[in-house]
């Protein structure tokens, strides 16, 4: 389980959200809501323990990231507007570098190359990332998502430069991950769960 407890951000002497507490189970699927600027990126990256805040804690099985961020990054896979990829290494180098240190067992090329098919980047596996546009880039670290076995998935903005076939194929991954006991937290600008039971939404700057 995820829990926050009385976050508290402030940038410039302006709030961005205060003592703001809420608890996730496995097996939901929470939205991030909120104007541009409410603070929904600055609240994804406390709570993957890459921001800091104000006030507040964060909680992972009961334990404090702060005390064990190694352990709670463990379970986690973020994915935020830095995409994280070695420009020099080809888009299939770049997940072939993930999986040997995430999923080592998978140790499975095949899964790579169906990985970046799901992307929708068939012909530019070999490419080296510095040599792909923004919006491939940002779908070579999508691909991630396929070779993951992290049970915490914090993503912001996944869906930017996806088509609406893209779209399709990632809100049904979205929902095997949360059907078989996983987080999803995300912010986007998309409708992609209308009347999906699964569904949660947390709206910032009410």
């Amino acid at each position: 389980m995820l829990e926050v407890k009385h976050l508290t951000s402030i940038r410039n002497d302006r709030i961005i959200f205060k003592s703001l507490s809420f608890k996730i189970k496995f097996g939901e699927l929470v939205q991030i809501e909120g104007y541009n600027g409410a603070g929904k990126t600055t609240l994804l990256r406390i709570i993957a323990g890459f921001g800091s805040c104000d006030d507040g804690e964060v909680y992972w099985n009961n334990e404090n990231i702060a005390i064990n961020r190694d352990i709670f990054h463990q379970h986690l896979l973020f994915l935020g507007h830095q995409t994280g990829l070695k420009r020099e290494l080809t888009a299939f180098e770049n997940l072939n570098f993930y999986q040997c240190i995430h999923a080592p067992d998978l140790n499975n090329r095949n899964i790579i190359y169906r990985a970046l098919a799901k992307v929708g980047l068939v012909g530019s596996e070999d490419v080296p990332v510095a040599q792909l546009s923004a919006g491939q880039q940002h779908r070579v670290a999508l691909a991630r998502l396929w070779l993951s076995k992290k049970k915490l998935w914090i993503l912001d903005e996944p869906m930017t430069a996806i088509d609406s076939q893209g779209t399709k194929i990632l809100k049904k991954l979205f929902l095997t991950h949360v059907k078989e006991g996983g987080i999803l937290m995300l912010t986007t600008h998309q409708d992609m769960f209308i009347n999906n039971s699964k569904l949660r939404k947390i709206r910032l700057g009410t």
